[in-house]
């Protein structure tokens, strides 16, 4: 169960990379908000199966579930209810309001990550 992928890990390293190049030079309506959300479940995704065999459909889903709480969590303010709020980079990597379009490119980019790998699944095969 657990082993090791390189090629997963520097995936999600150079997705890391592109999250926080867009932290910290982007500011617009569209790409920051919500591309940043579609990459981070991507991100997150690699991330665990860098070290977790497990299924594609698996990862995806607690990996999803995982994005989904703690969007939740920011409809009730935890954030202030675990006195991180002074801290800038807690309220960064939290999130402080919940929005349901997040919630939206959270979906997307595990359709997008289950698909890719399905794909390249079946064309191994």
């Amino acid at each position: 169960m657990l082993q090791f992928n390189k090629f997963y890990f520097l995936l999600a390293l150079f997705l890391f990379l592109v999250e926080v190049l867009i932290a910290m030079f982007v500011n617009d309506q569209i790409v920051r908000p919500y591309g940043g959300d579609f990459l981070v479940v991507i991100m997150l995704y690699y991330l665990v199966r860098s070290f977790v065999l497990l299924p594609v459909n698996l990862t995806a889903f607690l990996v999803l579930a995982f994005a989904y709480s703690l969007e939740t969590f920011q409809n009730f303010n935890y954030v202030e209810v675990l006195g991180l709020e002074k801290f800038r980079i807690a309220r960064i990597v939290l999130g402080t309001s919940f929005e349901w379009g997040d919630m939206v490119a959270y979906t997307l980019g595990i359709l997008f990550v289950v698909i890719v790998e399905n794909k390249l699944k079946t064309s191994v095969s």
